[in-house]
């Protein structure tokens, strides 16, 4: 047999499992949609979401990202322009997102329409309030870490300013009810930076993540003002409620509250609805599953003195 021969067999050969390949695929994409597919898969796009995020962080910080050349007369401008681009943006893909999740069809779904723009409405007006909660983040940087120079340097590099400036904006989707885009928003930032804050998470103003690497706050978790936290801290649940078919209910409080002024050091895991009160410090690796008082010190002695006390973990 000829090698044109050959090279003809192994070609519909491929095509013959390539089409097999590709309905079985389409029927697992179909089956998983369940009603919502209805013929069509229309869903909120990821990277128009992260484009609109993008687009605010600009907004928030003008001449640091985007344009780079800004002056008093082309500010207004291009601060106006982004935001009517950024918002006309995400209006879609939140009317997508809740046309997907409750099985509309997002073409026909006055609905979908109406309540995306009400959370779009809701967002923008809450804008300036976020900003300011950001511009209170980065002078906590500059107070909180002595090789912080000057405070642009937290702007464009930190970490942790990133990872909160995406959780805030998300955050405040989340509130108004906007299903898989605040989440996609602060996966994002989980991805590009290593800390992983819900957007349920509830986070007062002047809040300094140090380093950030490994940080989990979970969906419940309440912080106060003037919190700083470092590298490898989890804010997390010590259990799941079930229901009777053995299901985790969403939905309960199951993360700290950590209150104003309050220290945790670096690797420290607080598990639970605990409260961390007032100007407490919690030292490095400590493990802590019960409220502290405020102004107390807990270190990483006393913390197993207290787990062993009068024979328990032996």
């Amino acid at each position: 047999m000829s090698t044109k021969a050959n090279e003809s067999g192994n070609g519909s050969a491929h095509e013959t499992v390539l089409a097999m390949v590709v309905d079985q695929l389409c029927a697992e994409a179909a089956a998983a949609a369940g009603d919502r597919w209805g013929g069509r898969l229309i869903l909120p796009s990821r990277d128009a979401v992260l484009d609109a995020v993008e687009g605010i962080r600009q907004v928030f910080f003008p001449g640091y990202f985007g344009t780079a050349d800004l002056h008093d007369k082309s500010l207004h401008y291009a601060v106006g322009a982004t935001l009517d681009r950024v918002l006309h943006g995400l209006e879609e893909q939140i009317a997508r997102a809740v046309a997907f999740v409750e099985g509309h069809d997002h073409a026909s779904c006055l609905h979908c329409a109406e309540f995306a723009e009400g959370a779009t409405r809701a967002l923008l007006e809450r804008l300036p309030a976020v900003r300011r909660l950001l511009a209170s983040d980065v002078e906590a940087a500059f107070e909180g870490d002595p090789a912080l120079r000057i405070r642009d340097e937290a702007i464009f590099s930190y970490p942790g300013i990133y990872a909160v400036t995406e959780q805030r904006i998300a955050h405040e989707l989340h509130v108004s009810g906007v299903p898989l885009i605040p989440r996609i928003i602060t996966e994002h930032a989980h991805g590009e930076t290593g800390i992983d804050i819900h957007p349920g998470a509830s986070i007062g103003e002047s809040f300094f993540i140090d380093h950030g690497t490994g940080v989990v706050i979970g969906e419940t978790t309440r912080i106060g003002d003037r919190v700083r936290i470092y590298q490898g801290v989890t804010l997390g649940a010590k259990s799941f409620p079930r229901d009777a078919q053995g299901v985790p209910i969403k939905g309960v409080d199951r993360h700290p509250i950590v209150e104003d002024d309050v220290v945790i050091y670096a690797g420290a895991t607080i598990l639970g609805r605990v409260t961390i009160g007032r100007g407490a410090s919690i030292g490095g690796n400590v493990w802590i599953t019960q409220s502290v008082a405020p102004g107390r010190r807990v270190t990483q002695a006393e913390a197993r003195e207290e787990g062993f006390r009068d024979g328990a973990g032996i």
